[in-house]
């Protein structure tokens, strides 16, 4: 137990919704380090209802939507208890808790753009006995953002090499990367589908959450008409600022696309790990030709089938993980929510306006007080 007074607590669920990463953080010098972290399962029908939501698989009354808000705020509450157990510190040790929440629409777009993420966050405050920092997207939407990356800020400082450039890229049920130039500029942008479509189709026809170590798409083989017409997709000539998620790359939108082509599920499958692969590589070339390195984190960081490909795909570029210079790719978003929660006491900007396409910075987040 450490008796530091800058520690945060940094909550998210991800695209994927393959549980509620929770990382126990401390920051030296405004420098974030985590201390301790766990990921924390969703109940199972908890987790269904999550990813119907998302992929606009079914509708909510207000009723439900106030119900799944709660049972999501439950649930990260959970996490933070079982942080606080496992590190043994003490709730009153804690500055705040920097809650992400749970997408389930993003929006950026259009005459009246929003981005929503649930989770109570007053539901986490009670229990948890903790200030808590949520809805942290917003106010760069406002702003004419797309509300995300929000990573970039924090890789910049904690992977930052001087006279190199540099991409980190972030597997989680979306992809993104951001560049971290030569010269000093950082951007990003979501590059579109990594996890998210591989493990619904990986639950669909194996009734498993995640294609373990790629094994599902090793089986495979590549359906070229299928991987061109995924690849034909209108998100992938937008330039950036850009962000997508589940909403838009769900199962019903590969569906659409399986009818011209006759494939089998593990032919499916490689196609899906081919395109996660391509479109990042693409992106990639086309935004951070002089990269140097390409540094790994996210849920997909263990996939060694994904990794090889990206590696095959990004040479002469090295490919590497987080770990390597000292930061966990598991826990790095999480890291970084507990950061922007920090930035927001603060009162200190959380977005790059370069990344999200904001008129300016912004700080984010409102806060939900614990009781006294």
């Amino acid at each position: 137990m450490t008796d530091d007074p800058e520690l945060y607590i940094g909550l998210i669920s991800g695209t994927s919704a393959d549980g509620i990463d929770a990382a126990l953080v401390r920051f030296d010098q405004d420098q974030p380090r985590l201390v301790h972290a766990l990921t924390h399962a969703w109940p199972d029908a908890l987790r269904a209802q999550i990813l119907r939501v998302a992929q606009d698989e079914t509708t909510l009354d207000l009723d439900a939507f106030g119900r799944l808000d709660v049972a999501i705020g439950q649930t990260f509450a959970e996490a933070v208890t079982a942080l606080l157990a496992q590190s043994q510190t003490p709730a009153s040790k804690v500055r705040a808790v920097g809650s992400h929440g749970q997408t389930i629409r993003h929006r950026p777009t259009g005459a009246q753009p929003f981005t929503l993420q649930i989770g109570n966050a007053s539901v986490i405050a009670e229990h948890g006995g903790i200030d808590v920092v949520a809805d942290f997207r917003s106010a760069d939407v406002a702003a004419g953002g797309q509300g995300a990356p929000l990573l970039p800020a924090v890789h910049a400082m904690l992977l930052n090499t001087p006279d190199r450039t540099r991409v980190v890229l972030n597997l989680g049920g979306i992809a993104n990367i951001t560049v971290l130039a030569a010269d000093g500029l950082v951007f990003g942008f979501d590059t579109g589908p990594a996890n998210g479509l591989m493990d619904a189709w990986c639950l669909r026809h194996l009734g498993e959450a995640f294609d373990r170590d790629g094994a599902f798409a090793a089986s495979g083989r590549v359906d070229e008409r299928l991987l061109a017409t995924l690849l034909d997709d209108h998100y992938f000539a937008l330039p950036p600022p850009k962000s997508t998620g589940r909403e838009h790359f769900h199962l019903g939108w590969l569906d659409a696309r399986l009818h011209a082509v006759s494939a089998s599920p593990a032919d499916v499958q490689a196609t899906l790990l081919e395109f996660t692969a391509r479109s990042i590589a693409t992106a990639i070339d086309t935004y951070a030709k002089d990269a140097a390195d390409v540094l790994l984190c996210g849920g997909g960081v263990h996939n060694p089938v994904l990794a090889h490909r990206l590696q095959e795909l990004l040479q002469p570029r090295e490919l590497g993980s987080t770990a390597r210079y000292g930061v966990d790719p598991d826990y790095l978003e999480a890291t970084a929510f507990a950061w922007l929660a920090r930035q927001r006491l603060l009162g200190l900007p959380g977005n790059l306006p370069a990344v999200t396409g904001a008129r300016g910075a912004r700080v984010l987040g409102a806060v939900h007080l614990a009781p006294r």
